[in-house]
């Protein structure tokens, strides 16, 4: 595990006593994830779906395509697992972390400490020689927690413009660089990116298949952040996903305290009347 706690490898895992929750997922196909892990899974590993447990899609559109769950179902979920507060959870997806890193999320925010992500997923716990199989997890189901989402930063979008009109706060968002410029959107029906936005594509953050070393990461928001500290950031994607594969990147790199505005961009056009910025494609 690291020294802040963010990630553990394949080896690690091996050799601590660590739930496993299994979250991968395909955007566009909710029966990819579950398949997959009805195929093989790490040993004793549970599995959470990232659009019925780790998101509620009956919420209203300006919270995003992925809002966040709601706490009660959330920790009914959790519960079921027998998952608590003191339980050390290892949260993985098929390789990036790019949806494992939205449970680590909801897990600090509702005051689970003791969580970490697999570094380069299931794809790198087979290439450690972990085994996997198709076994049912041993949960023992235990009493709900009453929780909430306020032990990690969050913005909603009146605080995300104030802050941003006032300069206050720096907007990152994770998605493709394509997406960002609104050269291309194949996801939600307006393309483009929040105004005073920057660019820090999730994928950034890896290397080889694994996370940077928090020494790089460091060196490389730093230059993104400029004079602001980690407590003025704020991350965003299209959803409110891959914004936390940021700020997990973030504390792997001992940048703690930055935000999440969970709508994102597909929470932010809800309203047509919020100014957007597209690029002009090269020529």
């Amino acid at each position: 595990m690291t020294a802040h706690g963010a990630l553990i490898s394949a080896a690690a895992l091996r050799t601590e006593q660590r739930v496993c929750i299994d979250v991968r997922a395909m955007l566009g196909d909710a029966f990819w994830g579950p398949a997959q892990y009805a195929a093989g899974h790490i040993p004793g590993a549970a599995f959470l779906h990232l659009d019925y447990e780790l998101s509620d899609l009956s919420k209203k559109a300006t919270l995003g395509r992925h809002p966040l769950p709601n706490p009660m179902h959330f920790a009914v979920c959790l519960a079921r697992l027998g998952l608590t507060p003191e339980t050390p959870i290892a949260a993985y997806d098929q390789d990036s972390g790019a949806y494992a890193a939205r449970l680590w999320w909801l897990l600090r925010a509702a005051g689970f400490s003791n969580v970490a992500v697999l570094d380069g997923g299931l794809a790198a716990w087979i290439a450690d020689g972990g085994p996997i199989d198709q076994s049912q997890p041993q949960c023992k189901p235990c009493a709900p927690q009453t929780i909430s989402f306020d032990a990690m930063p969050q913005r909603d979008v009146i605080a995300l413009q104030v802050e941003l009109a006032k300069s206050e706060s720096l907007l990152l968002d994770a998605r493709a660089r394509m997406r960002f410029a609104g050269l291309e959107e194949p996801i939600d029906p307006v393309a483009g990116h929040i105004p005073g936005a920057l660019n820090r594509p999730f994928s950034d953050n890896m290397s080889e298949g694994r996370f940077k070393s928090p020494a790089q990461l460091r060196a490389e928001f730093a230059e993104l952040l400029g004079s602001r500290s980690a407590k003025q950031t704020v991350h965003s994607c299209g959803s409110g996903v891959t914004a936390c594969h940021n700020l997990l990147a973030m504390e792997h790199a001992g940048l703690v305290g930055s935000a999440l505005f969970a709508p994102g961009w597909s929470g932010w056009i809800c309203d047509p009347a919020r100014p957007i910025v597209r690029e002009q494609a090269p020529t």
